[in-house]
């Protein structure tokens, strides 16, 4: 049997009282969703574990089945890979936004939604002035970019723009990690590499960070712009992983692809041992390519793929912007754009597909950054017993058969339906 993940980022929400006390799944009532709950089964999954933040890049890799304590350094690295940056071992790699700020506060966290060629402009602006033989920015995807610190430490603490919107930025700028002290080992190591220390680092991307400021708010792209893209804002950073393909770790999947408009989703991908399936329609936003994503996903399937990670950021970016009807609108396009076409192509097929749907945090409109609550998930395959569940959304799949599941726990239920 083949299995298809299915991830609406961010999907997930609270009870909104502009929607009569439901969330934007129970309003939408979404066709093809509650037909994979209502002929399929459901639970509810945890996918942040106690102690991480509940980003992406730790739901993701969490919900794939890989133990957090073993293989996390950060989103930056995830991303290093993405764009085919191969780490050095004393590379620091964060994520670096370019953001907008305004009346000293962090407005967004995409500096007025960039296009992928816009960003690059600024990010080669800013290596052509800031870096150097310590420095390094490389361009990303859209407002999501790649800042590496040679000889960098990661025991700093930053603070992630999309989790602070409207708030003082000063306050938010990088700190060393407090009480921090490494082990003879790691000492040893930082030695050896020639890493900074901690402060040294946090004084080091802070004064880039201002640098940027001035550099950006000058550059003419900005000239009139309601929501210029005047700072950079590193974040979320490591050193290089060590993590076993999804292959080495579920030897029944022999071929396996991840599709996503998301630098950080295909870096997980490549350290996963997932091939990359680039649509020239993905953006990211509400305005992706949904049927390109679909059919993308079906012809892996068809051409010897056992596994597919199908990934739609869609309606995060909705819930970070706090844009309501926008989120509302993601959820539909989701369902009928891409999850109607998938379940009536592979209705037709001799070959069972396993389709599981879930998204990877909550990311609540009204309070515009993610959270780490369990989400709703269901499962559907031919032949499934299913459930007493009818719809899919946060409080129906509570009454799922699969009752609450724990982090890799998903991955390794997913893969044990042949």
């Amino acid at each position: 049997m083949k299995h298809l993940i299915i991830l609406g980022d961010g999907m997930a929400d609270h009870p909104i009282e502009r929607l009569g006390g439901q969330t934007p799944l129970q309003y939408v009532n979404p066709e093809c969703m509650n037909r994979l709950a209502r002929d399929g089964r459901c639970g509810r999954l945890l996918t942040v574990p106690e102690g991480y933040s509940p980003g992406s890049e730790v739901a993701n890799t969490s919900i794939l089945g890989y133990d957090l304590d073993e293989v996390y350094e950060g989103r930056g690295p995830l991303e290093a890979a993405s764009i085919g940056y191969e780490m050095r071992p004393d590379d620091l790699a964060l994520r670096c936004n370019i953001v907008t700020l305004l009346d000293g506060k962090i407005k967004n966290h995409h500096g007025g939604h960039l296009t992928t060629e816009q960003g690059e402009v600024l990010i080669r602006h800013l290596n052509d002035r800031l870096g150097n033989d310590r420095v390094l920015f490389m361009t990303g995807i859209q407002y999501r970019h790649l800042l590496i610190i040679r000889g960098g430490n990661k025991h700093i603490v930053c603070a992630p723009p999309h989790d602070h919107p409207e708030e003082a930025w000063q306050p938010l700028l990088v700190k060393a990690e407090p009480q921090w002290t490494p082990t003879p080992e790691e000492a040893e190591e930082d030695q050896r590499l020639g890493r900074l220390s901690p402060q040294a680092t946090a004084d080091l991307i802070n004064q880039l960070i201002l640098d940027s400021q001035q550099l950006l708010s000058a550059h003419p792209f900005n000239q009139g712009r309601a929501f210029p893209a005047n700072s950079i804002w590193p974040w979320s950073g490591g050193y290089r992983p060590h993590m076993l393909t999804i292959q080495q770790m579920f030897p029944q999947v022999k071929e396996g692809s991840v599709i996503s408009a998301v630098d950080l989703i295909r870096g997980i991908g490549k350290y996963a041992g997932l091939k990359r399936i680039i649509i020239p329609g993905m953006t990211g936003l509400a305005n992706t390519d949904y049927e390109g994503k679909a059919q993308a996903a079906l012809q892996a399937l068809k051409e010897g793929d056992d596994f597919v990670f199908l990934h739609v950021e869609a309606s995060d970016e909705a819930g970070h912007d706090g844009d309501l009807e926008l989120k509302l609108q993601t959820i539909r396009n989701l369902d009928e754009r891409l999850i109607r076409p998938i379940l009536e192509e592979t209705d037709r097929w001799d070959e069972p597909v396993c389709i599981a749907l879930l998204p990877d945090h909550p990311t609540p409109v009204e309070i515009r950054t993610h959270v780490g609550e369990a989400v709703p998930f269901a499962i559907w395959h031919r032949g499934i017993v299913a459930d007493e569940v009818e719809r899919y959304d946060e409080v129906s799949c509570v009454s799922g058969s699969y009752g609450l599941l724990k982090y890799q726990e998903f991955m390794r239920l997913l893969m044990s339906i042949n």
